[in-house]
């Protein structure tokens, strides 16, 4: 039993969340202590923000890697030293802080010096992150999400920027701030650290000019003062031109010479479940994401719809205990953008699955979905997979959002396992009848 659940059998239901991040600062600092602070004399590289951190935090790491140096990463999606990666199995990002500080003391055993660690802002507002020493802080969006626990917008983003001025208080760190311009709470950001840089499409200190967007990536210019780099970035999507000149600032700041930024950032061609292609010889594309807030939405939305050939599906859900105010935007955009939506479960918890998907439905409708007609309700997941790849045909796309890499599904009895990849790879082969 670990020592927030033994404090929490011990206090008022009412009470608790208001003394929880004191809690949790306790916890940090009694497992910092048993581990030996383990993040101690690492250069810790942390990335927050909305959407983009995984894939940023994959980006840097790669680069960081091929450069040649012993750099360790912690993510939503995987963690590990080098190229001896592993899957995240965890329904969060950071993990709690017992494990957490023992994983950290583990990559410390393996030689690594640099760790790039994904950061939420939970994990910075409950203080779950005390005892880390942030070398540089990197910033890639911040848009609606976790309202449901921030209670504010404004009260979500201080938790965000709270990353920034841990980076500003380390005198033995870089005291360096990577900012994404295009966002328009960049100054609050600029404004907390000592050395900022930002970075954006024509506007920042490093932008990115004569973008080319493709469905395998993007080819651009990056240019800061009289330096140029030419990149090339195997992530598809627009949003993943911003993600990569993140990860060129990074470069800039730690010294990385203009090959070593290009190579590394080259040498990455997949993150799982972000923008994920399933090909198993079908004349239709079949992705995997797992944009799950209304902006990485609509930034999907518009980049798909520039590449699609025939029909945009998009198959989503909206998690229950969780920000219910997104659901409807979610369904509006996905009305506006698709051709057809289906709406099935997504980590329903406790929560009724079915009035998630009306409350998600309802979005659709006002964008002029009808239902049966080019708006589904299909609540097992495993049935809307393959509803959703029965409607394809050739040169459509479908898009299946929300849970991406994610390795369980939370139902009303408790978690399950889930593989969304391979969920998918089947439904495809059987509609190719190739099992």
């Amino acid at each position: 039993m670990g020592l927030r659940t033994i404090v929490k059998k011990f206090i008022p239901k009412g009470l608790f969340p208001k003394i929880e991040p004191f809690g949790h600062l306790v916890e940090a600092v009694i497992f910092n202590i048993i581990y030996g602070f383990p993040a101690r004399n690492m250069k810790v590289i942390g990335v927050t923000g909305t959407n983009g951190k995984t894939s940023t935090s994959f980006l840097i790491h790669r680069m960081l890697h091929e450069a040649g140096y012993k750099v360790g990463m912690m993510t939503t999606v995987a963690y590990g030293a080098g190229m001896d990666i592993k899957p995240q199995i965890h329904h969060m990002t950071n993990v709690p802080v017992p494990e957490l500080m023992q994983r950290i003391k583990e990559l410390k055993g393996q030689g690594v010096e640099w760790l790039v660690l994904e950061t939420t802002s939970h994990a910075l507002a409950q203080n779950r992150v005390w005892g880390i020493p942030y070398s540089l802080a990197v910033m890639t969006n911040v848009t609606h999400e976790h309202l449901d626990y921030h209670k504010t917008f404004e009260r979500y983003l201080a938790a965000k920027v709270k990353l920034f001025r841990l980076a500003n208080r380390n005198q033995r760190g870089l005291q360096t701030g990577v900012i994404n311009a295009d966002d328009p709470n960049a100054q609050t950001f600029t404004e907390a650290i000592l050395h900022p840089i930002t970075y954006g499409v024509d506007k920042g200190d490093l932008q990115a000019t004569d973008v080319q967007l493709t469905p395998g990536g993007s080819v651009y210019t990056a240019k800061i003062g009289e330096d140029r780099y030419t990149i090339n970035c195997h992530l598809p999507g627009s949003f993943n031109v911003s993600n990569s000149l993140a990860a060129v600032a990074v470069g800039r700041v730690v010294g990385l010479s203009k090959e070593q930024i290009e190579r590394g950032i080259a040498a990455l061609t997949r993150v799982e479940g972000r923008m994920d292609p399933i090909k198993e010889g079908q004349d239709f594309d079949v992705i995997v994401d797992f944009a799950h807030t209304p902006d990485s939405f609509e930034k999907l939305f518009k980049d798909i719809k520039l590449v699609v050939k025939g029909k945009l599906i998009v198959m989503f859900g909206s998690a229950g205990r969780r920000d219910e105010a997104k659901r409807i935007i979610q369904g509006r955009l996905a009305g506006q953008y698709a051709d057809e939506v289906i709406i099935t479960e997504e980590d329903d918890r406790d929560i009724d699955g079915q009035e998630i998907m009306k409350q998600i439905a309802s979005g659709a409708e006002q964008a002029g979905k009808a239902l049966d007609k080019n708006l589904f309700l299909v609540h097992d997941r495993v049935q809307a997979i393959a509803f959703a790849i029965s409607r394809a045909k050739t040169g459509d796309t479908v898009l299946l959002l929300g849970k991406g890499h994610e390795k369980t599904i939370e139902r009303t009895d408790g978690e399950h396992p889930w593989d969304e990849i391979g969920t998918t790879r089947q439904a495809v082969r059987k509609k190719l009848n190739k099992i």
